[in-house]
């Protein structure tokens, strides 16, 4: 099975450019071919303490989107400390199995210029384009972009009062209606009784879709995930917000420097103000507990995923061997199948004993 081949040409003159000027998040021309097919496009280097390694991802930003799938805005991450170069996919698509809006993954073999050929992953952007994609309708999309997104009306580092309910969020796309929105879901999170919680919720957020997004980041176990690593999307026809899940190199037994993560790292119950206050309640909490009950069972397993684990690492196997950055790291990639398999097994167990405790 083939992955697709992009090739990413920026002059030399934009290139001195982007590493100059690394930190500052611009974008330069480029051309993007992909096929038979040139893109007008511009690019810069995305991500925050990625930008210093030697593999660079890229944010690129088409001139045309309606020449591209009808995509603005695509990602093309290094995943350069996941040896496995799966993590994120893997996440991902178990975000979709439990029907959970997720940015579609794809790996492609980038070559930028003629400097390197690399593996990399191709996510969409969560915009006003993804919507379209999707078919959801118009409605406002927050990115979580620091720890300050922790649903709380503190701030997680020191307790203190945050200066505003928008700390933590940048909105991508929306309106100023759909700001006053996600301020009263903020400060209803926060002041709402026990009671009157549990009958406003699902007029909040749709706490079905949310109890899943935090099946899938509790069974990953992405450490970041509560606080930051997600965008808020409001459904203006529901008036539900909805968590799209981002960021997902760091799980699946490792942390964001590709170091082992221990499978009982992160507790079942999880650590943001949002998930306390479902917990809070007996009906939900019942609720996240049959519904992680069937997940264990049916879809975060070593036989349901290890196919699946194979059969990605069969597909890319071939393009690591011609991969710049990968080749020399042959072994472990070789050897990271069977450690994401050990930790599924290891952190099923773990949950399955918490589960029994979560009463």
């Amino acid at each position: 099975m083939k992955i697709p081949e992009y090739k990413l040409l920026i002059d030399a003159k934009g290139l001195k450019k982007l590493k100059k000027e690394k930190w500052n998040g611009r974008l330069v021309p480029a051309t993007l071919k992909v096929g038979d097919s040139d893109y007008s496009v511009n690019t810069g280097f995305r991500g925050a303490h990625t930008r210093k390694f030697k593999k660079k991802s890229f944010e690129v930003e088409f001139d045309e989107p309606e020449a591209f799938h009808h995509q603005k805005t695509i990602h093309l991450n290094a995943e350069y400390n996941d040896y496995s170069l799966l993590r994120s996919k893997l996440s991902f698509d178990l975000f979709n199995k439990l029907q959970v809006l997720s940015p579609k993954a794809e790996h492609i073999l980038l070559t930028l210029n003629d400097s390197y050929r690399s593996i990399y992953l191709k996510l969409d952007s969560i915009d006003e384009y993804y919507l379209d994609n999707n078919s959801l309708p118009k409605g406002g999309i927050y990115y979580a972009q620091n720890d300050d997104a922790n649903f709380s009306l503190l701030r997680p580092d020191d307790y203190k009062p945050k200066k505003s309910l928008m700390d933590g969020y940048k909105r991508k796309y929306g309106s100023d209606e759909d700001d006053v929105a996600l301020q009263v879901l903020l400060y209803k999170i926060n002041t709402l009784t026990r009671e009157e919680f549990l009958k406003e919720a699902n007029n909040l957020i749709d706490v079905e879709k949310y109890i899943n997004w935090l099946c899938g980041v509790v069974c990953t176990q992405n450490f970041d995930a509560f606080i930051q690593n997600y965008a808020l999307y409001r459904n203006r026809v529901t008036d539900q917000f909805e968590v799209i899940p981002w960021d997902y190199d760091a799980t699946w037994g490792r942390d964001i420097n590709g170091r082992l993560m221990e499978y009982d790292y992160i507790p079942i119950t999880g650590y943001n103000t949002l998930t306390a206050r479902i917990l809070d309640c007996p009906a939900l909490k019942k609720q996240y507990r049959e519904r992680m009950n069937c997940i264990l069972e049916t879809i975060f397993t070593e036989q349901a995923l290890e196919p699946e684990i194979r059969q990605h690492h069969q597909t890319l196997r071939p393009y690591v061997m011609q991969d710049s950055f990968q080749r020399t790291k042959l072994g472990y990639f070789d050897s990271e199948p069977e450690f994401i398999l050990t930790f599924i097994r290891d952190r099923r167990a773990y949950l399955q004993k918490e589960l029994a405790n979560l009463i």
